[in-house]
């Protein structure tokens, strides 16, 4: 069966999402979008083809419904898709600490929710998604769900309750790593190559790891191990990241991560991430 999809927030999560179902294979006819400013809209239009219309209309006529407005603004997006939404109508959510509870109390009773926890690097087709199915989705609603983040990368299935975890791990993973390679592209200027040339070499230095961890099979230690020759420049450097406390820090700030995706799935106040 297909399904008319309307993304609703067509942020850059929602745009990446409306990219991805067109490149595979969906035709514009079957989606939908919303957006706040007129020339937001408009852009829409003219670059994906796609019908952009008001939130109740996209509530009445879209069989999924994906919601990826700011977390903040949630509540008065449910509210204002309520008397429209009827129960049959999938739910996804894409907004960080917002629970499937938070969104099903607000639609009508028996609404299949699934809330999805992506990351930024599905704007260039390599984000993981994590998906977690509310009381009232089956089998079916979590396929379909995978089958629309697939298209921007890739995909697991994991509790709610891990929820909080996956998303200090991966929701804002890709910062961890613009963190390090930007100490270390300070490095290489400290060494004395000029900025151009550092960012280069460690940014290629991460993408080819990347690739080598995810498609080598290898644990990480192996790898990092056939780098760090007894005696050498590799071992040196471990060195000083251990009597630095690296690994610690590490954890500890998964650990603030993780707290932090509680509080606002608990109602704290604060931006997500």
């Amino acid at each position: 069966m297909t399904r008319k999809i309307a993304v609703l927030g067509a942020g850059k999560i929602g745009e990446a999402l409306l990219g991805g179902i067109l490149r595979g294979g969906r035709p514009a006819s079957d989606l939908l979008a919303t957006a706040r400013r007129p020339e937001r809209a408009e852009a829409l239009r003219a670059r994906y083809g796609i019908a952009v219309v008001g939130n109740a209309e996209a509530a009445k006529t879209a069989d999924t419904l994906i919601l990826a407005v700011k977390p903040q603004d949630m509540a008065s997006l449910l509210a204002e898709l309520a008397p429209h939404a009827p129960a049959d109508r999938l739910v996804i959510s894409a907004a960080a600490g917002i629970t499937t509870t938070f969104v099903e109390e607000r639609l009508a009773p028996g609404t299949p929710v699934v809330r999805v926890m992506p990351n930024t690097p599905a704007l260039v087709d390599e984000g993981m998604s994590v998906i977690s199915a509310g009381a009232h989705a089956g089998e079916e609603d979590l396929r379909h769900a995978e089958e629309i983040f697939t298209s921007v990368g890739k995909a697991i299935r994991l509790p709610e309750s891990q929820q909080d975890a996956a998303t200090a791990l991966s929701g804002s993973g890709p910062a961890y790593f613009y963190f390090l390679v930007e100490a270390m592209v300070d490095a290489g200027i400290l060494l004395g190559l000029p900025r151009d040339k550092a960012h280069d070499l460690i940014v290629q230095a991460a993408y080819g790891a990347s690739l080598m961890l995810r498609d080598s099979g290898e644990h990480p230690v192996t790898l990092r191990e056939a780098v760090t020759s007894p005696g050498g420049t590799t071992i040196s450097a471990i060195r000083e990241l251990e009597k630095h406390g690296v690994r610690a820090a590490f954890l500890a700030a998964l650990e603030a991560a993780r707290d932090r995706s509680r509080e606002l799935a608990s109602g704290g106040n604060g931006t997500p991430r």
